[in-house]
């Protein structure tokens, strides 16, 4: 099945000369290991040239002539062994010299994809799967060290053809310049595998990628799919996608078994007959030396072997082209993080918030957010109520500035946010959100968050704060148990607690708590209950709600509904009203009492 996407397209000359010309800077940085390479490069070809010609000499001058003596055959052999030697120890610096630069040059691309990552805006990765990402970070980057190494290879072809054509031009002028009547045959042949390969090569990327990305939702899902006996199903799918990346492949083995070296080894075997029978037909009317005849045809060897080995490496270029367009896809993406003020030398004081007519919305003409107009005055706790979609966390999303709004502002004690470096925003502002992730490691570097400067005494004061303590305390190695992949072996109370104890370890102004007991059984909640007032004691805090009992002393409810607020006022007087927060409250009122 053909993908009809824009990656199912042929890759124009232009398109890879583009690719080309964008990739070399990462590579310049590393310019003097490939200058080097490529200076033993052209050493290599002379050795190459020389070799040969050593053993016509001796052929023509002692062995035709039958005066090689003992000495001159140990002398010729003892050059010959040298020139191996030192063509060994060319090849060794060029070969070494030059992959160092290509692997430097993959690494330096690496990270610069995965720095281009983590500024991206959040909208990026609502849209691009997780496993998508991953292919391109580890196998198109991966592809681009083979991709590198081509480019030596194309250098020792040009030095090894232009060397072995003097060489044999020299040797014969007029065989030398048949055979040269083929180069052409070659070039045509490489413009067309170009073309027609690349739309392979590009459709095969799109479905690794597919494969990786079905994989890692898989593997997240595993426990969900076995619930709902949804194997055969995911089986099925990625059975069809992998299918198709082998069509791909099958596809791109016919085009490399007919287009690539087959080629070669034909332009050489007629090259061959075309030498011989020259010589053949020059030898009825003139003597002709055998060691003539070896040297041309060893020359004609260096010709034609370095430009199959281009031939067949051409599958690695046009492999490295495609991988090479992905990658800078992602570092074209204009799916930025918010901007914010860097050089900016505002600090948040006293944590007041206020929202001026903001709206937003994740894409253009879908407004989730109308005309939001609030304000929290420090130390004061206000929640955010309303049902699924209403636009609580779209709210939160634009005060983190994960997302940029499209009209009004928002103000920090009456500074524009926008006017906060990054650093005082993350600093001074702490979320803590439904789903807790916990990092790979142990449960104090999870609190400090990898952050030094965080002690083990600060760690130990957050937790206690929290009551985190009361199940660390409890654990062989307590604070320095080890975490493994998302937490895996903790509950989810146990990992909302290390949230609540990451997040107050930095002791921010203004706290967001995004729904932050949703997931907790009602004993753990009742645990962190105390914690939460301590927490929100002297700041600023911003409370997502689902159970509305938990909000009774909020100073202030804003009730959401269609993105605009509908209601505002304290608990009571919502009540009071009979509106939309009197109907979810007793809706829930009724459920608990069914439920107990």
């Amino acid at each position: 099945m053909e993908k009809k996407s824009e990656w199912a397209k042929t890759m124009s000359l232009k398109e890879q000369f583009t690719v080309l010309k964008r990739l070399l800077p990462f590579a310049i940085e590393f310019k003097w290991q490939f200058v080097t390479a490529i200076v033993f490069a052209g050493i290599l070809s002379v050795v190459n040239i020389l070799l040969p010609k050593l053993l016509q000499y001796y052929m023509d001058h002692f062995l035709t002539n039958k005066n090689a003596t003992l000495n001159i055959m140990f002398f010729f052999a003892g050059l010959y062994f040298l020139g191996t030697i030192i063509k060994a120890v060319t090849q060794f610096i060029q070969n070494f010299c030059y992959s160092m630069g290509s692997e430097r040059t993959l690494e330096l691309i690496r990270v610069r994809l995965f720095e281009k990552l983590h500024h991206l805006g959040m909208h990026y990765f609502d849209q691009v799967p997780a496993g998508s990402i991953v292919s391109r970070v580890t196998n198109d980057t991966k592809t681009l060290f083979d991709f590198w190494v081509l480019f030596l290879t194309l250098i020792v072809t040009f030095f090894s053809s232009a060397s072995a054509f003097v060489a044999m031009y020299f040797t014969n002028m007029k065989l030398a310049l048949i055979i040269l009547l083929f180069l052409p045959i070659v070039i045509l042949v490489i413009i067309y595998y170009q073309l027609y390969s690349s739309k392979i090569y590009r459709q095969m990327r799109e479905y690794l990628s597919e494969i990786n990305a079905k994989l890692s939702e898989n593997l997240l899902g595993m426990g969900v799919i076995q619930q709902f006996r949804q194997e055969e199903r995911i089986l099925r799918e990625f059975e069809e996608t992998n299918e198709d990346y082998l069509k791909m492949r099958l596809a791109m083995i016919k085009v490399n078994s007919l287009l690539l070296n087959p080629v070669i080894t034909l332009l050489f075997i007629f090259s061959e007959v075309i030498a011989l029978g020259g010589f053949g037909i020059n030898g009825t009317t003139n003597f002709v030396q055998a060691g003539v005849i070896y040297a041309f045809l060893s020359y004609l060897q260096s010709f034609f072997n370095p430009m199959s080995d281009v031939m067949n490496s051409l599958t690695v270029f046009q492999d490295g082209m495609v991988a090479g367009s992905r990658i800078l896809r992602i570092m074209d993406d204009s799916t930025l993080a918010p901007i914010q003020d860097e050089s900016a030398d505002s600090q948040i004081t006293n944590g007041k918030i206020e929202f001026k007519n903001v709206t937003f919305a994740y894409e253009q003409g879908k407004d989730v957010l109308k005309d939001i107009n609030f304000k929290v005055e420090p130390g004061q706790t206000i929640a955010l109520v309303g049902h699924t979609g209403s636009g609580k966390s779209s709210t939160i999303n634009i005060l983190m500035r994960f997302y940029e709004f499209a009209k009004g502002k928002v103000e920090i004690d009456g500074t524009d946010i926008r006017k906060f470096s990054t650093k005082e925003l993350r600093q001074k502002i702490g979320l803590v959100l439904q789903d807790s992730f916990l990092f790979y490691g142990d449960i104090a570097s999870n609190i400090r968050m990898f952050d030094a400067n965080v002690s083990d005494e600060q760690i130990k004061k957050a937790a206690e704060f929290v009551h985190a303590n009361q199940f660390i305390e409890k654990l062989p190695k307590k604070y320095h148990t080890r975490v493994i992949e998302r937490g895996a072996t903790y509950s989810a109370g146990e990992k909302q607690l290390l949230s609540f104890a990451r997040t107050i370890v930095r002791n921010p102004k203004i706290l967001i708590l995004d729904e932050a007991t949703a997931n907790i059984d009602t004993q753990t909640e009742l645990l962190i209950q105390e914690g939460l007032k301590k927490m929100r004691n002297g700041r600023t805090t911003i409370v997502i709600a689902h159970r509305l009992s938990t909000i009774r002393d909020a100073d202030q409810i804003l009730v959401l509904d269609d993105g605009r607020i509908t209601e505002s006022g304290t608990h009571d007087e919502l009540l009071a009203k009979h509106g939309k927060y009197y109907e979810m409250y007793q809706l829930q009122t009724a459920q608990n009492l069914l439920n107990n």
